[in-house]
């Protein structure tokens, strides 16, 4: 039943969506077209109801409290690509906040920020300025040509949605840098990636120049590559692998590690100070 519920829910999702825009665009739609279509949405709504009563009973048979039970069936029955997608939304938005209020995120006293967005900052922003100038052109075909206001207010809320997500990634990049503090080198993407690498799994720290780098996130046999701009210049290589989870939830095992910094160097001797072993303290023996 959990499977049938969630084919049937992405089903619903697109097909609600293509039925709203048609309706506020004042595209006659037969009425029994209509009713078939919210019978068939509540019949979705009653199977996924069931299906989470019965993966909530199941729960709490099982000895679970009534809030993890809540959380173990909202698990099991979205998908962990949706929720991950829906996290992305609310981080990026926290982002925004941050980037106003000139705060960074994950960040404790004492750490050492390592940005990575300045060489992929301008270009997105550029991106972000088209974008503007195509919601503009956009507007003024549809009134030229009489689009109705209902399809011109689609289009006008689905493009500032648009601008919203490009400016949260930006926000994002700027406001979660990479973190070395004293137990962990932590190395991020946005609200995209987050892989957190203890100290004494790191066997070695230098410098690498790669710039045809393939994808935001690639893994390669061992090898993980974060990169921005299709560029690395970093890498660590660990004495034992480490998990990292991809954006969509995918997990992979990494035993070298390629990632950007803005400042390579900074970042290659803050990492080395910390993996310094301390000084031991000298004892004073009695002639």
């Amino acid at each position: 039943m959990v499977k049938i519920a969630r084919s049937l829910l992405f089903a619903m999702v697109p097909a609600e969506l293509v039925l709203a825009v048609l309706l506020v665009s004042d595209v006659p739609i037969p009425r029994p077209l209509i009713a078939g279509a919210e019978a068939a949405v509540i019949a979705v709504l009653v199977l996924e109801a069931a299906a989470a009563y019965r993966l909530f009973r199941a729960e709490r048979h099982g000895g679970a409290d009534r809030l993890p039970a809540v959380r173990a069936t909202y698990d099991r029955l979205i998908p962990i690509q949706v929720r991950r997608i829906m996290g992305f939304d609310v981080q990026g938005i926290i982002s925004l906040v941050l980037w106003i209020t000139r705060r960074r995120h994950g960040v404790p006293p004492g750490a050492t920020a390592v940005s990575y967005s300045r060489v992929q900052t301008p270009t997105m922003v550029m991106f972000l300025f088209a974008m503007v100038v195509e919601l503009v052109v956009a507007e003024v075909l549809l009134r030229a040509i009489g689009a109705p206001v209902g399809l011109r207010a689609v289009i006008l809320v689905v493009d500032a949605y648009t601008l919203l997500v490009v400016l949260a990634v930006i926000a994002a990049c700027i406001t979660r840098p990479h973190v070395i503090s004293a137990g962990e080198v932590r190395i991020r993407y946005g609200a995209f990636f987050d892989l957190r690498v203890p100290h004494d799994q790191i066997a070695e720290v230098g410098y690498i120049h790669n710039f045809n780098e393939s994808g935001k996130f690639q893994v390669d046999d061992d090898r993980l590559a974060v990169a921005v701009s299709s560029q690395t210049n970093l890498i660590i290589r660990l004495s034992q692998p480490i998990t990292a989870v991809r954006p969509l939830g995918r997990r992979a095992q990494a035993r070298t590690i390629r990632f950007f910094a803005d400042d390579p160097k900074a970042a290659v001797h803050a990492l080395q100070l910390r993996l310094e072993p301390a000084p031991q303290p000298q004892t004073d023996t009695a002639q």
